[in-house]
């Protein structure tokens, strides 16, 4: 296993999106990603939890919202800057804000992208 595991939310179109995106750019295979929605995937914490926000565990320790996010650009070469700017403080609570902000229009994001989905 790597490094790096991220919990997503398969039932998501958003999230299935973004996710398939971070595997095209992960071509060294350091992430595992686990899908939420799947039965069989093992969760560190309620699934809930795990479908609230997005998580991830960094070389043993378990991540949410941007840190999460700011740990997978870590290990992906392109957006390993960006990654690696979330270790300031003020970058990271910038980060945060605009995660808190974009969950409240993560709805209306994932149905748009299912319609989208739906029309291919």
């Amino acid at each position: 296993m790597t490094d790096l595991v991220v919990w997503f939310d398969g039932g998501c179109p958003l999230c299935r999106r973004e996710i398939a995106a971070m595997k095209r750019l992960d071509r060294a295979g350091r992430i595992t990603f686990l899908d939420v929605a799947s039965p069989e995937t093992d969760c560190p914490l309620d699934r809930g939890a795990l479908l609230a926000r997005f998580h991830a565990r960094e070389n043993g320790v378990l991540l949410s919202g941007a840190a999460a996010f700011a740990a997978m650009w870590r290990a992906i070469p392109l957006l390993r800057p960006l990654g690696l700017a979330a270790h300031n403080r003020h970058v990271a609570v910038a980060l945060e804000w605009l995660y808190v902000r974009f969950l409240r229009h993560r709805p209306t994001l994932q149905r748009w992208a299912g319609a989208r989905d739906a029309k291919a």
